[in-house]
């Protein structure tokens, strides 16, 4: 993937802010999530809010995806180790 110039580096999640479910895209959950969430297309990650179809790398490498509020792992954030 070429996106990652364009990568939000998120760091590691704070269980006392807001933050998007986040989600392997072979979750069975993420229809059902996804229909509670459809309002507010945006993804959260400690409190702060992200367009819908932003692309994120979190504190532990994970290539993150926000899909109608909701975070779904999308591979890894070494381009050399996807």
């Amino acid at each position: 993937m070429n996106q990652h110039h364009s990568l939000f580096q998120l760091g590691a999640p704070d269980p006392d802010t807001k933050t998007s479910p986040i989600l392997e895209d072979t979750d069975e959950e993420v229809e059902t999530l996804a229909q509670g969430l459809e309002e507010d297309n945006q993804c959260y990650f400690n409190n702060v809010s992200y367009q819908d179809g932003s692309y994120a790398c979190s504190g532990s490498g994970e290539l993150l995806h926000c899909e109608k509020g909701i975070w779904r792992r999308a591979g890894g954030c070494d381009p050399d180790n996807p």
